[in-house]
């Protein structure tokens, strides 16, 4: 009788151990886990980002993160490291983990066709945060009100010239070509500029870099020498001009960037830049992981542009008076 009140304690003991491991689940709130598992769990965003290198994907990381965690969701980020094939085998491993919607910004815009495709196989949303969307059918697309930035530069640049006499000469040095929302910068400086009387006798490609920025800048020199300024399509080819310039003790020509990093703010600080339009990469990241969770829901998105599925993020001049 006693030995069977023991092996009834017994057996009671190991139907509450597993009873106790059946209501455990694994944790993936840090990010490292495979996706979400049992129904109950809460449902996880991944976000695949351009290049964790770059202080602008820093912030646009770190504004995804938060506001995707603040929404309740697990987070998963993927670093492309501005290779076309991480980013393919990246974003398609996000979604073959599990994931509820995906957010990404693409390195090669061109090369998104198999993730939005792997996303649409398993009804999972996708929201491009800037650079481009590939002519893809992506959901939404976040950018910056990039025609818009270029004309408040030139209108700058114009009052920055105001009563001036001699050369009405100014350049524009672009982005890739493939970078289609930044190439909206320089269309919208071109097209304020050209209006406020003054001719641009260059339009050359950076390719986004400080160096090829810094050459541009040497070579317009000697077959534009007259120029008076020069815009950027971002502060990393603008940071180059200038430097160019205070290399060639020219402080005469106007250098104007867009993105609003911290180089060019030192630079502006150094009194070798004029101007950057400043784009805000942590709040696109808050925008897009709060449409990523409407799409979770099945909420329907407001567009600034229903045919491109476009969404607008506001920029802001800075002038070097700003910052000194």
């Amino acid at each position: 009788m006693k030995k069977a009140k023991i092996l009834a304690l017994v057996l009671g003991a190991v139907m509450l151990l597993t009873i106790a491991a059946c209501n455990s689940s694994p944790s993936t709130s840090d990010g490292s886990g495979s996706g979400t598992t049992n129904a109950g769990d809460k449902k996880t965003i991944g976000f695949s980002v351009y290049d964790m290198q770059y202080e602008f994907f820093q912030k646009m990381e770190a504004g995804t993160k938060s506001r995707v965690e603040a929404l309740g969701y697990n987070y998963k980020l993927h670093d492309q490291k501005s290779d076309e094939t991480q980013m393919v085998t990246g974003a398609i491993n996000l979604i073959d983990q599990g994931i509820d919607a995906l957010i990404i910004s693409p390195f090669k815009p061109d090369a998104l066709s198999s993730i939005v495709e792997a996303a649409k196989a398993k009804n999972i949303p996708v929201v491009i945060d800037d650079i481009g969307g590939g002519g893809v059918a992506y959901d939404a697309i976040v950018i910056s009100d990039c025609y818009k930035g270029g004309q408040m530069a030139a209108d700058y640049v114009a009052d920055l010239l105001k009563g001036k006499e001699g050369s009405k000469e100014v350049a524009i040095i672009k982005c890739e070509p493939s970078a289609v929302y930044a190439i909206r910068r320089g269309e919208g400086f071109k097209a304020n500029i050209v209006s406020a009387g003054y001719t641009v006798v260059s339009e050359l490609s950076g390719h986004s870099r400080s160096d090829e920025g810094y050459t541009i800048m040497q070579d317009l020199l000697v077959s534009n020498p007259n120029i008076v300024a020069v815009f950027a399509e971002n502060d990393n080819m603008a940071v180059g001009a200038a430097n160019a310039l205070a290399d060639a003790a020219r402080d005469d020509v106007i250098v104007i960037g867009f993105d609003g990093n911290d180089e060019a703010i030192e630079a502006m600080k150094d009194g070798i830049m004029h101007g950057t339009v400043a784009q805000d990469p942590e709040g696109m990241g808050r925008l897009t992981a709060e449409l990523a969770d409407k799409l979770i829901k099945g909420q329907s998105l407001t567009y600034d542009d229903n045919s491109t599925r476009e969404i607008f993020a506001a920029v802001n001049l800075i002038k070097y008076t700003d910052v000194r």
